[in-house]
């Protein structure tokens, strides 16, 4: 995807700054924050930007299919063998969950494309859409075997900020491969070096986040369900 949408890409920044005079503001902003050097390299940089979503797609896709399940049955069968498998979810609403996240993660990522002129903006935005796409796409796939829908509704809504938080510490983890793209001219001339690099280091934050993730929320799944009967006993006390 990235060989063939990257020029395609190239062409219409090109044609788009042309047409807008868009480069005389791009430079003098670029030289407000010292920056000037990297006028020369912003079309095929803000491309190789805006195509960076088709390679978390790609890292998504692989650790969503192969390496979250693995991940889900070593973690369960080791270290909580006797948390029941109420499987209240599936691989059509992991794929669904996924898909539509990320549709919002892109657009969003798009809209935010320009802040990565400003490296300050750009560590601090990224990461935090980076921390939501991760909450909501590895939330769902680490309870989908052993919660019900219920249960993972609850899960989710009660332990909603710690996992955002863990989400947004993976997305900082997330953000660290960008810093491949600040090169200039030099990540321009290696882009497929640097494709094939950012893309292994995308899949193995999602595999320690994946890890991460799992062992939170079959942790909060199992304290849930101990507390269930307690919450039966004092009601029905209370009920006498």
């Amino acid at each position: 995807g990235l060989w063939l949408c990257l020029q395609p890409m190239i062409d219409f920044l090109q044609d788009y700054f042309i047409s807008h005079g868009t480069f005389g503001t791009v430079g003098s902003l670029l030289a407000w924050f010292g920056l000037g050097a990297l006028k020369t390299v912003i079309v095929p940089m803000l491309a190789m930007w805006a195509l960076l979503p088709l390679m978390i797609l790609t890292a998504l896709v692989f650790v969503g299919l192969f390496t979250i399940p693995a991940v889900a049955r070593h973690v369960g069968t080791r270290h909580y063998p006797g948390l029941e498998m109420r499987h209240g979810g599936n691989w059509r609403g992991s794929l669904w969950t996924s898909l539509w996240c990320f549709a919002v993660f892109t657009v969003l990522w798009l809209a935010t494309l320009p802040l990565a002129l400003i490296p300050p903006l750009s560590f601090v935005v990224h990461p935090l859409l980076w921390g939501w796409l991760t909450y909501r796409v590895m939330a769902y796939d680490t309870l989908a075997d052993h919660a019900s829908v219920d249960e993972r509704h609850a899960v989710l809504r009660q332990h909603r900020w710690p996992l955002l938080v863990i989400g947004t510490v993976a997305g900082a983890l997330g953000a660290a491969p960008t810093l491949l793209w600040l090169g200039g001219a030099l990540s321009v001339i290696l882009f497929p070096l640097l494709a094939a690099g950012a893309i292994w280091l995308y899949v193995l934050v999602f595999v320690f986040t994946g890890l991460w993730f799992q062992y939170y929320c079959l942790e909060a799944l199992q304290r849930q369900r101990c507390a269930q009967p307690a919450t039966s006993d004092v009601a029905g006390v209370n009920g006498a």
